[in-house]
């Protein structure tokens, strides 16, 4: 059985504001059970993290998950599944890809293997390959140090059943404990010729394979050790190949660290060099963070867009593991955030890695008001766009008739969330808190994404993000307008 979440519709009625007063708006409650977000992506029961194996194919984006069906905390992973045409409506499918003799499934990616070179589909219908960890839990227990290994599965109806490959792990383990999470991407060389690719998390660095085939790994560099943030373990990297404003080539190295992050707990660090020959040469060592905010974790990219488009596309889980297991949802946990674009931006002569609303969640909109100073809020799905008026300081609360608020804010270069008092947080210690980002340069607008237990602010189209999760106990009603702006959009998703 498939569960289908909520669609959208282009629709818009345009209410404009007059003599400034906002105009009248009438909340309406969602119908969805408490906490469950209107247009995040969440299974419809059970334990959700890292997204995983995401790529698009045949008019279809697939986003794979590490999955736990029997209870609301981690338990053994599976691959579960589901389909969006448009990356804002999603279509829950079956578990893809269940644990086995040889472990659980960890998180991994997915590739189309176009020309067949893994010789498990045809010229006529090339198979997509997952690669992923299989953590023997067995073996942790006994102490050994190699119970992380690497294998595949393969489909050929387009992702919807898999199949495990019969000599797995096609990468075995040399004796680390953390040794997991392969994003595989296909390299063409020089000579034209093309190459696998696997970045894999390995303790306090990654590690990099190529194969011809998929199915045959040798490791050809490393990269990390002694570099960027070491807080915790690394985790599901990424290498991306871009294009700078002024159309020179870089790669983008995305790794996930648990704990260590900004803001405590989990956080996803970026680095922007070059790649040749299985070596990554950062231009710089600075610490950067791909969201500032406490809850976006182990994002990683989609697979295989088609040639028309040319973006970077990327979503994260919208968690952290201080306190993932134990936040106050019923039948489910944890939500993904939107999809987003990635891109490199020049900051005053320093490349850094944007991060903006994917173009699709235009797609949500539906009402359309024009405010200017306060206005209440038309449900718990909501867009607002803010127009800065220059000072580079700012500040906007949102707030319930409990008293409850969240409040976003700009000073002495520091870009803040404050959810103190933004509901429920006695579920752990460090949840109520101010989380703030270093932005020295202006800020002209924002775009605040709300939904049922969550908040998503990018400043200038993403070029700082913060994402918080919120549990008000009663739903954001009235967002008011502090100082430092011009005027704002308020649309209802």
């Amino acid at each position: 059985m498939t569960t289908l979440f909520r669609s959208a519709t282009m629709a818009s009625l345009v209410l404009l504001a007059a003599c400034g007063t906002s105009p009248e708006i009438t909340f309406t409650a969602s119908e969805k059970e408490t906490y469950r977000p209107d247009y995040h992506f969440t299974p419809a029961k059970g334990w959700m993290n890292d997204p995983n194996g995401m790529f698009y194919l045949d008019g279809e984006y697939h986003l794979f998950f590490q999955y736990y069906p029997d209870t609301t905390v981690w338990g053994p992973m599976h691959w579960g599944h589901a389909v969006s045409k448009d990356l804002v409506t999603w279509e829950e499918l079956p578990i893809a890809i269940y644990p086995d003799s040889l472990g659980y499934i960890f998180s991994g990616s997915a590739v189309v293997d176009r020309e067949n070179s893994s010789g498990l589909g045809t010229a006529e219908n090339p198979p997509v390959v997952a690669i992923y960890t299989y953590h023997d839990a067995a073996g942790e227990r006994t102490g050994a140090s190699d119970f992380q290994t690497q294998g595949i599965a393969y489909s050929t109806d387009k992702g919807r059943t898999w199949i495990k490959y019969d000599q797995n792990p096609v990468l075995a383990n040399p004796g680390i404990r953390d040794f997991r999470d392969p994003k595989v991407t296909q390299i063409v060389q020089a000579d034209g010729t093309k190459e696998w690719v696997m970045t894999l998390a390995v303790q306090d660095r990654v590690q990099f394979y190529a194969s011809p085939d998929l199915k045959s790994w040798s490791k050809t560099g490393e990269f990390g050790q002694n570099t960027g943030a070491h807080g915790g373990v690394w985790e599901c990297p990424d290498l991306l190949k871009m294009q700078t404003p002024d159309g020179q080539e870089k790669w983008v190295l995305l790794l996930s660290i648990n704990p260590g992050g900004p803001q405590k707990g989990s956080a996803t660090q970026y680095f922007i060099g070059d790649f040749q020959d299985g070596v990554f040469t950062p231009d710089d060592t600075m610490i950067r963070w791909i969201d500032y905010g406490p809850d976006n974790y182990a994002g990683v990219t989609w697979a295989n867009l088609p040639d028309t488009d040319s973006r970077t596309l990327f979503i994260g889980w919208m968690s952290n593991w201080l306190y993932g297991q134990v936040v106050p949802t019923a039948s489910w946990r944890s939500a993904m955030t939107v999809p987003r674009e990635l891109s490199l931006i020049d900051v005053n002569g320093v490349l850094l890695l944007k991060s903006a609303p994917a173009k699709e969640l235009e797609k949500l909109r539906k009402d359309t008001y024009t405010v200017e100073e306060s206005s209440k809020l038309p449900s718990q799905a909501a867009e607002i766009g803010v127009e800065l008026d220059g000072s580079d300081a700012f500040s906007i609360t949102l707030s319930n008739e409990l008293g409850e608020n969240v409040v976003i804010s700009k000073e002495a270069g520091l870009v803040s969330i404050d959810r103190s008092q933004a509901g429920k947080s006695d579920f752990q210690e460090d949840f109520a808190a101010i989380h703030s980002a270093p932005m020295s340069w202006k800020a002209d607008q924002l775009r605040i994404f709300l939904d049922a237990s969550s908040i998503e602010l990018f400043v200038n189209e993403g070029e700082l993000v913060m994402t918080s999760l919120l549990f008000p106990n009663s739903p954001w009603k009235t967002v008011e307008f502090h100082h430092g702006i011009n005027g704002g959009t308020l649309y209802r998703l």
